[in-house]
This record gives structure tokens, C-alpha cells and sequence, in this order.
């Protein structure tokens, strides 16, 4: 009965590969051809995470109809075309197509599957993914605004009842829906983050490591489907633990970190390795553990020199510059400076991950803007973050946030209150789109500094509006 209400429902699912859009790769690879798609999504502010296996799930028809984001891009880069021009399904035959099956097959059968009922919708619909879920400015709205939850609205697709683990019972095995669904919630997550920062995103988005790591236990159907369960949920660890290392709860974001490093100690995936070690380079040095940021930035560099990305080897020297600025070592800080910069200037390469979509010239200029703040080289510091600042795309709200109060500090610290304050009022405009406790706390200290100085063209201004901010915030 469930799956014979669920077919009538779905009736359009293409069964062939979409040809249209592997013509227009033409003689690409896919990876060659994912890092055109993300170059085009640049040119016109968008952000989006496409890799050689997004655009081979394309290609064999597992996605009918990308999110809006990917049509902007898709569009921009084939203009005159429209979507069905591109093999795609029209949206308006796959929106709201899996709310419809859920709730007309939650009635039909126990909410833990019969080997037999499994077996027929994994068969009928094998690649039931987030693909056709709203555009990611939608969820943004609807989080910001009515409190859904990341869980909810990162996972839904997953199918994995919270309750089955409290009653003891255990989940299906998953699938490559589930393993789309976990690879989406990680991109999720991230495009939040960088809109809006990690306060009040953290908590939310513990919910979905948890399903990921209920899915792992779970086992999956095939061992590329489990691989990339392994992958993506080290992914979403250090997702999560971004969000608390942003909002300050260092203590959980080194669990989060520590997750994701054994997770690709077990599984032999030197990516993941580098990119645990990296994020823990980061934490160290803002928890105060210089020596370890430094060592923790080598042992990112080691894992990934295999892996051919500059630009992924130029951030992690950027990693182990900060540890070296926390170490008051200048000459070291510099050299490792020095090497941040030659391996971006070889350019991007389809070898850089997916992760890293953030790493830009902005990115480059703000984290030597911390070098040279932690060395107590204000003037130079304020030139490296104003050119952040200058650089960063405003879509972005959450970098511009932060690239501006690294400038403000920097100027209020280097004896430029009025600059100063004009770059921290700049700041507080933005934070009713921004949440972060990095940025509050880099506000307050701007403000202790120029305390003494209110007098000050538009210090007064900066002092009054900071001090009327919500407590809580």
C-alpha cells in the first residue's frame, strides 16, 4: 500500500541521464567543469559548493532540478537558456513533491520499516535527496525569523526517526539519499554561518551530528554510500564545532574537532585529517595555546601536501603564522606569512575542497591582519583588515562584520580613535543580520580602548550605541 500511494505520487522521475547538461561540459572534466560553475557563482555574489560529484549527480539524472542558488549560476553561465533548455525538470513538477509522499505515507506503515517495505522504496527512489528542497536564503528566513530549527529543516530529508534511538530500536540502513542529505546540512550550515554568524545556530545544529552519527552506526547500503557517510559526518563535526569555536565554547568545539580527526584516522581520508587539524590550528590560537596552533597547523600541512591545493597549503600556513604570532616569534610569523602568500598566488585548482569555498583574497588580508594585531603592529594590522573589508563581498555579512572590527581595533589600539570609531559603528549596523560572540567581544574590546578618547569625533556616537546593546548579546 505505501509504496504503490507513494508511485502515484511520483510519476515524473526521469529515468535517463540528463545528455543536455553533459554536452555543455563538453571536454571538461567534471572537477575542471565544477570549478567553473563555482568561478561563475562569484561573478554574480552567489556561493554555492559544487564539486565533480555534484555535477556527476547531475549528469546521471539523480538530480531533477537544482536549488535556486545553482539556477542563478547555472543560467548566468548558459544565458538565454532556461532550465529545461539545461535537462532540468520544471521546479514547479518537484516542489513540495516529498512533503506530499511523507505525510500521505506516514499513515500507511509503521514508522520503522519492514525489511520488505525498505527494500521497494529503496528501489523506487534511490536518489531521494535534498536537491529539490527551497533555496537556502529561504531557510535562512525562516530560521532568523520563526526559530525553526537546522535539524529539522538541514535533515528532513534523512528519514531517521529521533524517537527509533530512545525506544532502542534501530534505524534503517542508509542510503545515497541520506548520505545527499548530510553533504547538503554540512553546505547548509556554512551558508548560515557566513551570513549570519554562530550564535544560536550552535545548539540547532548539534540535532543533525547526532543523526549522523546515528546513520553511521546504522551501516550502509554500499561501501561508497558508507564512505561518504564517513566523510560528510567529519564534515558536519567540524561544522558543528566551528559554530561553538565562533560563539566561544571552546571546550565543545575541541570535542566536535577531535570527532572529526578520529573519524579520518579510521577511515584513511587525509582531507578530512587536514581540514580537523586546521580548524584545531584555529581554536589553539584563540584559546591561548599558541605551541599547539603551530604544531596543530604542521600536522594539517603534512596530511595535506598530498592532496596538490596551494590554496588549502596557503591557509594552513596562515594557521601556523597565527601560532607563531601568539609565540611573539616575528621572524618565524613572517616566513610562514610569506609562504601563505606565494602558494595563493599559484591560483585556485580543482583540487581545492569543497570546504574552502570562504578562502579568498579577503580571507588572506584579514588573517594577516591577526598576525600583525597579535605582534602589536597596529599600522599594519588596520592596512591588512581594511583591505579585508575593502575586498569582501557584502553578501557575506558576517566577514564584512569581522574583517570591520578587526579594523576598528586596530585603529582604536593604534591610536586613531575617530577612524576607529567610524569603522565600529560601521560594525554595529550589521549586527542585526550577524550573531556572533567573536565579533561581540572584539566590539568590547574596541570600546574599553577608546573609553579615554570620548571625545573624540564620532566616539561618543560608537560608545553610546554600543552601550545600549542587549546584554544577552
Amino acid at each position: 500500500m505505501a509504496s504503490s500511494t507513494v508511485t502515484s505520487d511520483r510519476p515524473d522521475r526521469p529515468s535517463r541521464p540528463n545528455l543536455a547538461f553533459r554536452r555543455l561540459r563538453g571536454k571538461r572534466s567534471p572537477a575542471e567543469f565544477a570549478a567553473a560553475v563555482r568561478r561563475a557563482a562569484r561573478e554574480i555574489g552567489e556561493r554555492v559548493s559544487c564539486d565533480a560529484r555534484y555535477v556527476g549527480r547531475v549528469e546521471a539524472g539523480e538530480i531533477r532540478c537544482p536549488n535556486y542558488a545553482y539556477e542563478r549560476v547555472f543560467l548566468h553561465m548558459f544565458p538565454g537558456r532556461t532550465l529545461t533548455d539545461l535537462g532540468f525538470a520544471p521546479r514547479s513538477s518537484v516542489r513540495g513533491r516529498r512533503a506530499r509522499a511523507a505525510s500521505e505515507t506516514r499513515g500507511a506503515r509503521e514508522p520503522y520499516d519492514t525489511e520488505e517495505t525498505r527494500d521497494t522504496q529503496d528501489r523506487q527512489y534511490p536518489y531521494d535527496t535534498h536537491d529539490n528542497n527551497e533555496e537556502s536564503d529561504v531557510l535562512r528566513r525562516a530560521f532568523m525569523t520563526s526559530g525553526a530549527t537546522v535539524a529539522a529543516a538541514s535533515l528532513g530529508p534523512l528519514g531517521l526517526a529521533h524517537d527509533a534511538a530512545a525506544a532502542g530500536r534501530p534505524p534503517r540502513r542508509a542510503g545515497a539519499g541520506h548520505a545527499g542529505a548530510l553533504e547538503e546540512a554540512v553546505r547548509r550550515i556554512r551558508l548560515l554561518d557566513d551570513r549570519h554568524g554562530a550564535d544560536g545556530l550552535y545548539r540547532r545544529a548539534a540535532a543533525p551530528l547526532r543523526t549522523a552519527y546515528a546513520l553511521l552506526d546504522a551501516g550502509a547500503t554500499r561501501q561508497t554510500t558508507a564512505d561518504r557517510l564517513y566523510a560528510g559526518a567529519g564534515e558536519l563535526a567540524i561544522s558543528v564545532g566551528w559554530l561553538a569555536h565562533d560563539s566561544g565554547r571552546f571546550d565543545d568545539a575541541r570535542s566536535h574537532y577531535a570527532e572529526a580527526l578520529a573519524t579520518s584516522r579510521m577511515t584513511g581520508d587525509p582531507a578530512l585529517e587536514a581540514h580537523a587539524f586546521c580548524n584545531m590550528a584555529f581554536l589553539a590560537r584563540d584559546a591561548g595555546r599558541p605551541r599547539e596552533a603551530v604544531r596543530a597547523a604542521q600536522a594539517a600541512q603534512r596530511a595535506a601536501r598530498p592532496l596538490g591545493s596551494a590554496r588549502l597549503m596557503s591557509l594552513l600556513a596562515l594557521r601556523e603564522a597565527g601560532g607563531w604570532a601568539g609565540l611573539a616569534d616575528r621572524v618565524g610569523c613572517e616566513q610562514a606569512l610569506a609562504r601563505a602568500q606565494a602558494l595563493f598566488g599559484r591560483g585556485d585548482s580543482d583540487a581545492d575542497p569543497e570546504w574552502m569555498s570562504f578562502y579568498g583574497e579577503a580571507e588572506l588580508e584579514g588573517l594577516e591582519a591577526q598576525c600583525w594585531s597579535t605582534l602589536g603592529d597596529w599600522p599594519r594590522a588596520a592596512r591588512h583588515a581594511r583591505r579585508a573589508a575593502g575586498l569582501q563581498d557584502p553578501h557575506f555579512t558576517r566577514n564584512l562584520a569581522l574583517y570591520s572590527a578587526e579594523l576598528a581595533d586596530d585603529l582604536a589600539r593604534g591610536g586613531r580613535p575617530d577612524e576607529a570609531a567610524g569603522a565600529g559603528l560601521r560594525v554595529l549596523d550589521l549586527l542585526g543580520e550577524v550573531q556572533s560572540s567573536r565579533i561581540h567581544t572584539m566590539l568590547a574590546g574596541t570600546a574599553r580602548v577608546l573609553l579615554p578618547h570620548r571625545r573624540a569625533s564620532g566616539v561618543s556616537a560608537f560608545l553610546d550605541r554600543h552601550g545600549a546593546l542587549p546584554r544577552s548579546a
